[in-house]
């Protein structure tokens, strides 16, 4: 592995630690704060929350149990294993750090609890969490790199 990968790792791990820390905290708090059933307006219909997800994000595959934990995982041994391949990608370790750390922040609950802490709840959309919007972000963000042209290796050496 060359020097510019191991520091696209440890960026990544970086990224994936604060992202699940910041998760488990939101979490906490939004447990602490409200009471499950009895959600509080913070702004324009967004209400601060306290609910269980059984599924995946925004509850898709509700009351999904094992098949969630699953694909969760089978989702990060792939995401990791595209990561080793491609690490000296620009900004693919940040997509990493984004989508593994939210895995892991509601697998955690998952395992702790059987099903994740959902706390932010918008008009017409399903409750969500810190670690929700950071695997959608990192999804989104993967897939624009992806669609995007990747320079050829004889175009950076002509430049």
């Amino acid at each position: 592995m060359s020097a510019e990968s191991l520091k696209a790792g440890a960026r990544a791990l970086a990224c994936a630690s604060l992202v699940m820390a910041v998760d488990q905290i939101t979490k906490q708090i939004a447990v602490a704060a409200v009471d499950p059933g009895h959600p509080k307006q913070i702004i324009f219909g967004v209400d601060f929350t306290n609910v269980r997800n059984r599924g995946v994000a925004f509850g898709l595959l509700g009351g999904g149990g094992d098949v969630v934990v699953v694909i969760t995982i089978a989702t990060i041994a792939f995401l990791l294993g595209y990561f080793v391949l491609h690490a000296s990608r620009p900004g693919l370790w940040l997509v990493v750090g984004l989508v593994v750390g939210g895995a892991l922040g509601n697998l955690a609950d998952r395992v702790r609890i059987g099903a994740a802490i959902d706390f932010i709840d918008a008009p017409v959309w399903p409750a969500f969490n810190f670690a929700d919007i950071a695997i959608v972000g990192g999804v989104a963000w993967l897939a624009l790199m992806l669609l995007s042209p990747q320079p050829s290796p004889e175009h950076d050496a002509a430049a």
